[in-house]
């Protein structure tokens, strides 16, 4: 396979010092780099920034860019503010709920625990800059992984003809939940 693991996904952020404080001392990542030019190195434009990376335990880091000269908005403000957001992945359901609670203790609003699909369960919450984060825990057994890898390109071809779950008993059998023999 060409690509091995996720290296960084970026994103834009309002203040690079604030975001370094919430990514360390909040999650706990590692601050791992920190690099700026007046000009973008593969394009040359002209955009003074700072581009800073925060490091999980797997060596994947997200990344940010504080770009203060530039127009435009930190995230996109079309589509709906749960589309566009990071999930990290945590060890199991307990550091889940552990971690919901020491955000909420740090004055931090959080959402869930959330049941996807019996797959995985999921809380929410925002980053300074107004990006919406995901904790999520496996809540499936591994024998479940090719179940769902075989049904998801019949998933695909469901939304493809439809476009809306009206025929979701079709794959599930039922208009709610996810039924599977």
């Amino acid at each position: 396979m060409l690509c091995k693991r996720l290296h960084h996904a970026a994103y834009r952020c309002l203040d690079a010092k604030e975001t370094t404080r919430f990514y360390t001392e909040v999650l706990g990542l590692k601050f791992s780099h920190a690099m700026g030019e007046d000009h973008v190195p593969s394009t040359g434009a002209y955009s003074p920034h700072i581009h800073i990376f925060f490091q999980m335990e797997d060596g994947a880091c997200i990344a940010f860019f504080e770009c203060p000269k530039d127009p435009g908005n930190i995230k996109d403000m079309e589509s709906p503010a749960w589309i566009q957001h990071f999930a990290f992945k945590v060890e199991n359901m307990e550091v889940l709920l552990k971690a919901k609670q020491e955000l909420i203790a740090k004055g931090i609003e959080v959402l869930g625990p959330t049941n996807h699909d019996d797959f995985i369960s999921s809380i929410y919450f925002f980053d300074p800059s107004g990006h919406r984060l995901e904790l999520t825990a496996d809540t499936c057994d591994a024998s479940m992984h090719p179940i769902f890898a075989a049904e998801a390109p019949k998933v695909l071809d469901l939304w493809n003809e439809t476009h809306d779950w009206s025929q979701r008993e079709k794959l599930f059998g039922s208009q709610a939940g996810y039924k599977r023999d």
